[in-house]
């Protein structure tokens, strides 16, 4: 009935060192348990007997009509949930009209997800999330295939240089199965590790050498014809150096909990970036969604789209593409009944007459009058 069933189902298919890959956070795990109960803190108010005949969920985003503001996540080795992996995750979003995100550490060839989907009348947008690897030439041959495969966005995952102490992934012996791996990376150069002199760090003064910067946007930028969205934009001054670097979009995103424990709740966060965008850019957020009534309040504060992680991954264990399709369509049918219950016929930040008759009984409620 709901995605807490679905993860509860779920918890009894997988094993537990995969469990503690998807569901563990890093270090204490504050963040991951903190991104949920952010969003359950706010509090809606509803208006009643408000015009909802004709009400709908589209929602505009980089020039497209969505069905609906939801879309997946990009998560990494999704086989480890169903031998179908993201071809299933794929097709179950676009054929609920969400858009898809595909991991750079996908199980499947990029070019195979692009052929399931983009066949699909009714599908959200197709986008390809990149970890900038340090061999541009690589960088550059990956980004070309994405193009050529017809994915319309990149999206640029920038808040994880490393990982974050996973302490309950590590406590369970989480390792990959022998046959998975990160495929559209298979070709990526081994990276030369120097010898390090007595007193030198392994992580700053080898690995964090290579970790990207401000100037790899712009890079890139240059050598991509797609619109560029910057993932793990947590801080208003990163918006507007985003902006300042071409970025079309921002999402607002804490990566799930599962880096450095303690950031605040993306819930709490994203005000701060939709104040500093101005509506320059969309502004996405992600983080510890589970109710339609969560994407309302999403909404409410500014964004313009939610990306849904973990869940997707629960009805994928669950049931194959038939699983991730009852998450999305749970999620957008609680969407629908939150807004008529809040009396809000659409997502637009402000309706159209509500300025000149803020009283009157047939004005429509903006979605920005519903939180508390």
């Amino acid at each position: 009935m709901s995605l807490v069933d679905h993860e509860a189902l779920a918890a009894t298919l997988m094993s537990p060192e995969v469990s503690a890959y998807v569901n563990g956070g890093a270090a204490d795990e504050i963040t991951l348990r903190e991104n949920l109960l952010a969003w359950q803190s706010l509090r809606l108010r509803s208006r009643v007997l408000r015009p909802l005949a004709g009400g709908h969920t589209r929602v505009e985003l980089l020039g497209q009509t969505l069905a609906h503001p939801i879309l997946v996540a990009p998560m990494a080795h999704q086989r480890l949930l169903h031998p179908h992996g993201e071809q299933a995750s794929a097709l179950a979003a676009a054929m609920q009209g969400a858009g898809y995100v595909l991991s750079a550490q996908a199980n499947t060839a990029l070019e195979t997800v692009a052929r399931l989907v983009l066949p699909q009348v009714e599908r959200g947008p197709l986008w390809f999330q990149l970890y900038l690897q340090p061999d541009r030439a690589f960088n550059l041959e990956l980004v070309q295939r994405v193009e050529a495969a017809g994915f319309e966005a990149l999206v640029l995952t920038v808040d994880a240089p490393v990982s974050g102490p996973r302490d309950r992934e590590r406590r369970a012996g989480f390792g990959l199965p022998a046959g998975l791996s990160a495929v559209n990376l298979a070709n990526a150069p081994a990276r030369e590790v120097p010898p390090l002199a007595e007193g030198q760090s392994g992580l700053f003064d080898d690995l964090l050498t290579h970790a990207p910067t401000w100037a790899d946007i712009a890079w890139l930028r240059e050598h991509t014809r797609l619109p560029i969205l910057l993932k793990g934009i947590t801080h208003p001054d990163d918006a507007r150096l985003a902006i300042q670097h071409g970025a079309a979009g921002i999402i607002v995103s804490n990566h799930g909990g599962r880096t450095l424990d303690t950031l605040p709740a993306t819930a709490q966060l994203l005000p701060a970036v939709v104040d500093a965008v101005q509506g320059a850019v969309p502004v996405l957020v992600d983080g510890g969604i589970r109710r339609g009534t969560d994407v309302l309040k999403a909404m409410a504060l500014g964004a313009s789209a939610v990306l849904v992680g973990r869940p997707v991954l629960h009805g994928l264990a669950n049931a194959g593409a038939v699983g991730v399709a009852h998450v999305l369509r749970l999620l957008r049918d609680e969407l629908e009944m939150a807004m008529a219950l809040c009396g809000c016929a659409s997502l637009a930040r402000n309706a159209s007459d509500s300025a000149a008759h803020p009283i009157a009984q047939d004005a429509p409620i903006g979605v920005h009058e519903i939180l508390k």
